[in-house]
């Protein structure tokens, strides 16, 4: 079996951070929660759940994935595989083994699970989560020839390609920045689709119309860049 790290950044996720770590499959290896400046009991509960506890005062998802693949890079022994999954209990922990099988099964580099609208509890995405999403993979799809349907946090990729990425996001753009480099390094990919919920709590992103728009600038601001490079 690949060893597996699972990351998961969380800012005042107390009610449903033990849930996430609780339904992760016994094969991962280390779970790795980055406390992203919570106010709450957020770290206490997931310490309590067995997860390594890290801390990352500077807000910001792009923060809290760097930090927790800072202390990757530390171990004596680094793990094959990464996994990213939000903290918010909206995604199924269980559903990892279906996101890692065709990097263990077909050697591919980086999988997304993909939130498909079948899969997907009425409510689970915002209009502007849902616009956001499409708008991005349709430039995608148009100015890299990508075949991404979702920006989903809910992802697995091999250690060593993660690195060769040289993530650089601090905040919204981390997913959309791994995925547009996956292409410009061509690494091998696919979705797989994933079931998605309603959250546990609200979103400090879709959740706001500020979180909305900077998330959404971020975002596109990724996708020109790549376009003109």
């Amino acid at each position: 079996m690949k060893d597996i790290n699972v990351i998961i950044p969380a800012y005042n996720e107390e009610d449903s951070i033990a849930k996430v770590i609780r339904e992760i499959p016994d094969y991962v290896s280390e779970i790795i929660v980055v406390n992203n400046n919570s106010t709450d009991r957020t770290a206490i509960n997931a310490q309590n759940m067995g997860a390594t506890v890290l801390t990352e005062n500077r807000m910001g998802y792009g923060y809290a994935c760097l930090c927790g693949m800072d202390y990757i890079a530390k171990k004596s022994k680094t793990p094959d595989i990464i996994v990213f999954i939000d903290g918010d209990y909206s995604d199924y922990p269980e559903e990892i083994t279906k996101v890692v099988e065709p990097i263990i099964e077909k050697d591919l580099d980086f999988v997304v699970g993909a939130r498909v609208k079948e899969l997907r509890e009425q409510g689970s995405m915002t209009p502007q989560q849902i616009f956001g999403n499409n708008l991005a993979t349709f430039l995608m799809k148009m100015l890299f020839k990508a075949k991404f349907t979702d920006l989903g946090p809910f992802r697995a990729i091999k250690y060593n390609q993660l690195l060769a990425l040289e993530m650089e996001d601090k905040t919204y753009g981390w997913t959309v920045e791994m995925q547009l480099k996956a292409l410009r390094k061509k690494l091998t990919y696919t979705e797989v689709p994933v079931r998605y919920k309603k959250r546990i709590g609200v979103s400090k992103v879709s959740g706001t119309v500020k979180g909305s728009i900077f998330a959404g600038i971020k975002i596109l601001g990724w996708i020109f860049k790549y376009s003109i490079k």
